[in-house]
């Protein structure tokens, strides 16, 4: 299974609000410690904050943090939600579906279950275990530039 830009992106995204959950945060320094446009990211921030894993603030002291405590927020849920319209196969799209086997392939149950089981095991996974205690992750992080060490 290969995971989307879009879902990429929030996956970054939710892991630097939970690593700065102690203050707003911006745009701007999100998609700089994160490597994401910002094109990119204000996309998914919207998603994001109508799904409710973020709150948004609008306006010059604005920013963004988490909707919800760290520990509510899956993985499995996040990638739900962000990829329920990507179909896993050709044969799950509504359009442009030009499969002749659609009706008759085995291989579409055996690809259900394994996305199933996917986001079953991802369900596991939440924010708080990607980010406490994840000193490499505060160090990426950091709005302060690491000094080398001689």
């Amino acid at each position: 299974m290969r995971i989307t830009k879009r879902t990429n992106i929030a996956i970054r995204l939710l892991m630097f609000c939970a690593a700065n959950s102690d203050r707003l945060v911006t745009k701007a320094e999100i998609a700089e410690r994160c490597n994401i446009s910002e094109s990119h990211l204000a996309q998914v921030i919207n998603r994001l904050s109508q799904l409710g894993f973020l709150y948004t603030q609008r306006g010059r002291t604005g920013g963004v943090r988490l909707g919800r405590p760290m520990s509510q927020i899956t993985v499995g849920d996040v990638f739900r939600q962000l990829e329920q319209h990507t179909p896993v196969a050709e044969c799950f799209a509504d359009v442009d579906n030009t499969c002749p086997l659609t009706k008759a392939c085995r291989l579409r149950v055996a690809l259900v279950d394994a996305v199933e089981a996917f986001y079953a095991h991802l369900d596991e996974v939440t924010l708080d275990a990607l980010v406490c205690n994840n000193d490499a992750l505060f160090a990426i992080f950091s709005t302060v530039p690491c000094l080398k060490q001689a």
